[in-house]
């Protein structure tokens, strides 16, 4: 039984013709539920529910594993992000770049592993060309649409607090601002505990926070209340090897982008993005979707 978004619910729909068109599953095994927040509470009560598998905010996905469970119902529970960069300063700017502008600004940074917050490792000199090569990449990303106008005016709202703040609008996506489309934004010297720097802001902004090491850039990135995943850009096989043991995320990435597991690993988040026990994906969803019994017997 699959409920999508009530915002988006063409994807599922789509998705529901394929099953019934190319797959060949029979009629009635694939079910489609449409509604809000009463179809969810619904699902979750149903006796005929055994499993959830949910992904969304932090805080919905709390109410659904502890309502779930309450049911007696087998749970995982995909909660928000907040993933993180660290930009030491030896990383490859033609690798770093790109890599992060696609990733804070790809889907409109609207994806639960789109990096949205980078910590910029060394001294001024090497803080600030880091930050010039990915204000370069930003202003030539081409952003697609927020899922509704609404959601453009509410991450419009976050940067214009952000620069209340103090933070510098150093690439300003509100002068593209039109129906649900907003530029790429990069905001400098933000609070490092402020909204922009510790909160899903689920639009194509990207907040940097300066840090003088790795030491440093480990204790924000761990001080999250998130921990879906976290990318790290050095040529540096040890700091690259620190990073991947110290780091408090489920899902690390080494010079990439998006942290992406490939198929047969779980989507592994931690803390406040993930409720539950067994991960989505891999052997975890596997594992999660079967109910094991064992019998044993003798025969004299």
């Amino acid at each position: 039984m699959l409920k999508p978004s009530e915002q988006d619910p063409l994807a599922g729909e789509r998705i529901a013709e394929l099953v019934s068109e190319i797959a060949e599953i029979p009629p009635g095994l694939v079910n489609l539920v449409h509604g809000g927040r009463e179809a969810v509470d619904a699902l979750l009560d149903h006796p005929g529910v055994d499993a959830i598998s949910f992904v969304g905010s932090a805080a919905t996905a709390r109410h659904v594993a502890s309502r779930a469970s309450a049911a007696g119902k087998r749970v995982q529970a995909l909660g928000g992000a907040k993933n993180a960069f660290v930009v030491m300063p030896d990383a490859d700017p033609d690798l770093m770049a790109p890599g992060v502008a696609a990733s804070a600004f790809g889907a409109a940074g609207q994806r639960c592993l789109a990096g949205s917050v980078c910590a910029l490792v060394g001294d001024r000199a090497a803080q600030d060309a880091a930050r010039e090569r990915i204000v370069e990449a930003a202003r030539g990303f081409d952003v697609p649409p927020l899922i509704s106008p609404a959601a453009r005016e509410r991450v419009e709202r976050e940067i214009a607090a952000a620069e209340a703040e103090g933070a510098e609008v150093v690439c300003d996506g509100r002068a593209q601002a039109e129906g649900a489309r907003l530029g790429a934004t990069v905001l400098d010297g933000v609070d490092p505990e402020g909204r922009a720097a510790r909160e899903e802001l689920l639009g194509p902004v990207l907040a940097l926070v300066r840090v003088p090491d790795l030491d440093a850039a480990l204790r924000f990135v761990n001080g999250s209340r998130y921990g879906n995943a976290s990318m790290i850009f050095t040529r540096s096989g040890a700091a690259a090897r620190e990073f991947r043991v110290r780091v408090e995320a489920g899902m690390v990435g080494v010079n990439i982008g998006v942290a992406a597991p490939v198929a047969w690993f779980p989507f592994a988040g931690w803390k406040d993005s993930f409720e539950g026990d067994l991960h989505a994906n891999g052997r975890d969803a596997v594992a999660f979707y079967t109910r094991t019994k064992v019998v044993t017997s003798r025969w004299p």
